[in-house]
């Protein structure tokens, strides 16, 4: 944020009623600064280019301007407390010496003797600064130093530039920083766009940042604010995709934000474009955000229960019906909402959800003429089959279990028609990318067991196992005629039951853990009674 030094002295006086902040009263984050400084005079009197290389002598010089600059303005602010007057010429050389640390970010490699200097606390602690404009120009600093392509290449020593940004409360100090400005003033909405970037930055080089910064401060109470505005904004877009950066790999941020009332935020937030379409492009991604943040917060049990209990199932349905833009991220919800959670698929029966689903599962799928028509039906269809499997898996007796089987008789078997329509699309796709990772071996390219597993997964594998498991669901109804359909369908591609049974072990022998041993026990054992059964 640029500022001419006139308004800047005008808001150094603005700023300079009442003591200093108790961060300029020689707090240990200045004194401990231990710049040698006859060393840098020493340096800083050996040349007087205008234009110097960025090199360790440059990064000293820089260093001890700044800190000139910075005891002179704590003295000035100390000795002239009632006369702003008299302290605003050393708040503008402030300035002027943050402006020239940017330089440094066209040499990451000195972040490492950056940090040994000992000059980031007085960086950092800056952000608590009495005149806000000082504090946002440490914002932008810290914004340009961690940039990503700043960093590009050069990892180690960006992470020893965030360690020690964190090591001296950065994350406390931006957010504190951040609530104290107006997104009504232009400058300062530039300022919480930088924070948040930084924020962003931070994750991006040490993704452990997103659980300190969310246990350390209020950011996410700050972030679900702003997405609760009922008006689309930038703000809002952004506040949205931090949200989403926050939850995407960490439990404990989805856990915290459930108990913060997260999930009833988000579904508000959604709300809003249950019968309209978004806008504009950048209303498209905070929309799509939004449903990123719910997915992830769908994750943890207890977040599917609260989903529940806010109508969430209901809420996603009416999407559905109303055939606006955010169609497929409502099935993809339920979708997260419904895995190995048995009430979200028992609540989605009650409320009258399957007609919409098999209208999906049948390809009656809605198209935005801004996506692309193929690869959305193809993510579609994929979630469309994944939501059944978790309805089937979650429904196992009783008289929803019966509405959904008949799901697959009414109109002369059509649901089972379709089903195998698709186990040979996907079925021929695994073959393709089986031949081809054959010829690769062939081409002298190793690629272990699991790579190759993995390639066939990326290709359609999963959604295969999936079909084979509904097939398998309906074979064990011993309804008489869905049997004689699938056998039937089966006969006409040249193939049997032995075919759905090895997709069905392969499944089996390459369940995982990760829920714990006792639901990859049960998972193995029900696909078991599949192939058994069969």
């Amino acid at each position: 944020m640029e500022v001419s030094n006139q308004n800047r002295k005008r808001k150094a006086i603005d700023a300079g009623h009442g003591p200093p902040p108790p961060a300029y009263r020689g707090s240990a984050g200045y004194e401990a600064s231990d710049v040698d400084l006859s060393l840098l005079e020493a340096l800083e009197k050996s040349s007087h280019n205008a234009v110097e290389a960025l090199d360790l002598k440059t990064l000293k010089k820089l260093v001890l301007s700044f800190e000139r600059r910075l005891r002179d303005n704590i003295a000035a602010r100390l000795k002239y407390v009632d006369n702003p007057e008299k302290f605003a010429d050393s708040e503008v050389d402030l300035h002027d010496d943050l402006q020239k640390l940017k330089v440094l970010a066209g040499a990451p490699e000195l972040y490492p003797d950056l940090v040994a200097s000992n000059t980031v606390p007085s960086i950092v602690n800056l952000l608590s600064h009495e005149n806000s404009d000082i504090a946002n120009d440490v914002v932008q600093l810290l914004q340009d130093l961690t940039d990503e392509d700043a960093l590009e290449d050069n990892d180690d020593q960006a992470r020893v530039l965030v360690d020690a940004l964190v090591e001296n409360n950065v994350l406390e100090l931006l957010v504190q920083n951040m609530n104290r400005l107006s997104e009504a003033d232009p400058d300062e909405a530039t300022a919480i766009y930088a924070t948040l970037t930084v924020i962003e930055n931070l994750v991006e080089v040490k993704p452990s940042v997103a659980e300190l910064v969310c246990e350390r401060t209020k950011l996410l109470r700050w972030l679900l604010t702003k997405i609760k505005v009922r008006e689309f904004e930038g703000i809002k877009q952004y506040a949205s995709e931090i949200l989403a950066i926050l939850l995407q790999n960490s439990t404990v941020n989805q856990k915290r934000l459930g108990q913060m009332n997260g999930v009833d935020a988000v579904l508000e937030g959604v709300a809003m474009y249950k019968s309209k379409d978004p806008k504009t492009p950048d209303e498209e991604e905070m929309l799509e955000n939004l449903f990123d943040c719910l997915c992830c917060l769908l994750m943890p049990l207890e977040n599917k229960e609260r989903f529940v209990n806010a109508e969430g199932v209901e809420l996603m349905i009416i999407i559905m019906k109303q055939k606006k833009y955010a169609y497929g991220s409502a099935i993809r919800a339920l979708d997260f909402a419904m895995t190995n959670y048995p009430p979200a698929c028992e609540r989605f029966v009650d409320v009258m959800g399957l007609k919409t689903a098999f209208a999906a599962f049948m390809g009656k799928i809605p198209l935005n003429k801004s996506i692309k028509r193929e690869r959305y039906k193809e993510e579609l269809e994929e979630r469309v089959i994944s939501l059944i499997a978790s309805l089937f898996a979650g429904i196992l007796r009783g008289s929803r279990r019966d509405r959904l089987l008949s799901k697959f008789v009414e109109s002369e078997f059509e649901k089972i028609d379709r089903l195998m329509e698709l186990y040979m699309r996907y079925s021929d796709r695994v073959k393709s990318e089986a031949e081809r990772l054959d010829q690769l071996e062939l081409d002298d390219l190793e690629l272990d067991e699991d790579e190759k597993y993995n390639r066939k997964l990326e290709s359609g594998l999963y959604s295969l196992q999936l079909v084979a498991v509904i097939l398998g669901h309906i074979w064990c109804s011993e309804h008489s005629g869905m049997r004689a359909r699938i056998e039937l369908l089966l006969k006409q591609q040249k193939l049997s039951k032995t075919d759905v049974k090895q997709i069905l072990q392969e499944y089996h022998d390459n369940i995982g853990d990760l829920d714990g041993p006792e639901e990859k026990e049960r998972g193995q054992a029900r696909i078991q009674l599949f192939i058994s059964a069969m």
